[in-house]
């Protein structure tokens, strides 16, 4: 049971490890792409060459801002009201939630082995998980240098499970 429950700990941790550097560099271009789109430059909202299309489309969706600038001009004009709306709004953003905290012990590592457990886990082939697992220690090593040289220690982990 321990070593099973242990096995299971040390695949949570190499999971978390390999999800560290993806989720950085997926943050970059997340960001990366709104900017890219801001630049385009087409008159008319519709672009349409040889490899490639663009449009601008508009649409209406309701934003929290609005909503809570609608909800402030309600309470300013029935304060008796808004109190009891704001209350029940205040009751609905209370969320319990529930967290796994993880990491390893001090002297341990998690091997090159449970790290391409992890990725032929998630299909891929052994010769892919081989190059992928290069690339992503090599980006993890790098963001590890850039957090020592900052001071900022390796941060115990969690992960939010309800």
């Amino acid at each position: 049971m321990t070593e099973n429950l242990e096995r299971q700990v040390i695949e949570l941790v190499a999971t978390d490890r390999l999800y560290i550097p993806s989720s950085s560099f997926d943050g970059k271009l997340e960001r990366s792409r709104p900017k890219l789109a801001k630049t385009l430059n087409f008159s008319d909202g519709n672009f349409e060459g040889e490899r490639a299309y663009a449009r601008v489309v508009d649409s209406n969706k309701n934003v929290s801002k609005d909503m809570r600038a609608g909800i402030g001009k309600f309470a300013n004009e029935f304060p008796q009201y808004g109190q009891i709306l704001n209350g029940y709004i205040e009751e609905a953003r209370v969320k319990k939630e529930q967290h796994v905290y993880f990491g390893m012990n001090e002297g341990r590592r998690v091997t090159r082995d449970d790290y391409l457990g992890v990725l032929e886990g998630m299909g891929l082939g052994p010769a892919t998980s081989e190059k992928y697992l290069d690339v992503a220690m090599d980006i993890s090593r790098t963001m590890q240098a850039k957090r020592e040289k900052s001071g900022k220690p390796e941060a115990e982990r969690k992960v939010l499970i309800g």
